[in-house]
């Protein structure tokens, strides 16, 4: 056989099996079965969408249900073989003892009718077996009495009498009363048993289910506290890196808790030190920077003072534009970053910054909703604002301010009625030192930094800024900040 005839022998197999698979997977049992297969995967992502959804989303909610869940499932599990096999157990054993008691006593009464009142028998029901009996006349047992719901000992009595006595009988174990009723039809009398509930029936297992419950209430209690002062110094370090994000003071902030949870801290507060040392750095390479500068220009501008001459009008326009850039490039570096954060209030900064954009000659109004007190950098936050209004005034006639303060956000807009910028470039404006050609923003001698320093002032507060289209059919700047 050659290369060519051991080829297309396997192919031929090949083909068909793959018919037979088709065939097989045609066949419309197999075929609903792979449907239902098919859709195991889009069930399983709904149940854990849902399971998601309904799940607690805190550390310490999440941390509760690890440690409850596996213990209320140990000790259902534990009651129910308890409650299956222990006490059914010995309740099972303890009736069988009670009906071998009964049992013998109806022996006793047939082959000794020496004992014609009855005396000896009783005595020894009395003394000896701990039951109390007497002797009915012959007649019908009472109809059978409402079941319990709970009828563990009714259903073993009856099936213990069933088993050694064979004889018409009637229970009662119905009721709180300690004693169970039993009568036995004999031949011409009816035998009526007294016997203790606890002698047929497990009653102290209440006592075991208080203990269980108990337990874990105790242990419940102290997971709990152990638990919250876990995730207490986890949410001190929440507490502590979201104050330092909005550039607030950390006061009194140590490593505690757990030896993970220190490291966390412990980390955080290195990174701290150094944010802080480079913000240090930074600010005194500035200062020095700023300061052999405007020497420079306080040189210039007292050598233009010195020389008389109409043609040095421009040179001093020049140095002041260029002492004005100076400032902005340095105010853009140093992001007010020395000032500390303190209570302020906003109705009134926004209330001064509608009158800064009155006198220049703009119609300005003020709203605000809310507590007017949060906690920022005030001069660094007004000058936020401050840009951002002076950008409108800049390309609009009217502004409107807006302030909201709830819970989580303090939200201020400024509204204006003036061209806008286009959808495409409102994130370019953010950019330092970007003046688009045709865009509002188009500031003769300008340094195209007032929006960006306005938006790296809002993020050094946890917050940003965000632009849209305003309903006085200008701009809108919308600053958001958590308080």
């Amino acid at each position: 056989m050659t290369s060519l005839d051991i080829g297309n022998t396997l192919r031929t197999a090949r083909d068909r099996v793959v018919d037979a698979w088709l065939w097989y997977d045609n066949i419309p049992p197999i075929r609903r079965i792979h449907a239902q297969l098919a859709q195991v995967p889009d069930g399983w992502r709904r149940m854990s969408r849902w399971l998601n959804g309904v799940m607690p989303k805190g550390l310490y909610a999440r941390a509760l249900l690890i440690i409850i869940a596996p213990m209320v499932i140990l000790q259902s599990v534990i009651a129910f073989v308890f409650m299956e096999r222990h006490w059914n157990l010995v309740t099972q054993r303890l009736s069988a003892d009670v009906v071998h008691d009964i049992a013998a006593l109806v022996d006793v009464y047939r082959v000794y009718p020496q004992d014609a009142d009855r005396t000896q028998l009783r005595k020894i029901a009395q003394d000896r077996l701990g039951l109390v009996v007497d002797f009915l006349p012959s007649g019908d047992l009472p109809p059978p009495g409402p079941k319990p719901f709970f009828s563990l000992l009714d259903q073993t009595l009856s099936q213990e009498m069933r088993k050694q006595i064979a004889r018409p009988f009637w229970i009662d174990t119905v009721g709180k009363s300690a004693l169970v009723e039993i009568r036995v039809q004999l031949d011409n009398t009816v035998m009526r048993i007294f016997a203790r509930r606890s002698a047929a029936y497990a009653s102290n297992s209440e006592i075991f289910l208080m203990w269980m419950v108990g337990t874990s209430t105790v242990l419940l209690t102290v997971a709990i506290i152990f638990l919250r002062n876990q995730i207490r110094p986890i949410l001190r370090l929440a507490d502590a890196a979201e104050s330092f994000g909005k550039g607030r003071d950390v006061p009194n902030f140590r490593p505690r808790g757990a030896r993970e949870v220190r490291r966390a801290a412990q980390a955080f507060i290195e990174m701290k030190t150094r944010v802080e040392r480079m913000m240090e750095q930074r600010t005194a390479m500035l200062a020095g920077v700023s300061h052999d500068l405007r020497t420079i220009l306080t040189r210039f501008k007292l050598e233009l003072a010195l020389i008389d001459s109409p043609e040095t009008e421009p040179m001093k326009r020049d140095v002041d534009e260029m002492a004005r850039m100076l400032e902005a490039y340095l105010a853009f570096a140093r992001g007010d970053l020395g000032e500390s954060a303190a209570p302020t209030d906003m109705a009134e900064f926004l209330e001064e910054l509608k009158l800064d954009a009155e006198r220049h000659g703009h119609r300005t109004t003020v709203v605000f909703h809310g507590t007017p007190i949060v906690t920022v950098r005030p001069a660094a936050f007004k000058r936020c604002l401050g840009n951002l209004v002076s950008n409108a005034a800049r390309y609009a006639r009217s502004i409107s301010i807006t302030g909201h303060r709830d819970h989580r956000y303090l939200t201020v807009t400024v509204d204006d009625d003036g061209p806008g910028i286009p959808v495409d470039q409102r994130e370019e404006v953010f950019k330092p030192f970007l003046r688009l050609d045709d865009a509002r923003n188009q500031d003769e001698g300008g340094t195209g930094l007032g929006l960006a320093i306005a938006r790296d002032i809002a993020r050094s507060h946890g917050g940003d800024i965000s632009l849209g289209d305003s309903p006085l059919g200008g701009l809108r700047a919308t600053v958001r900040v958590p308080v």
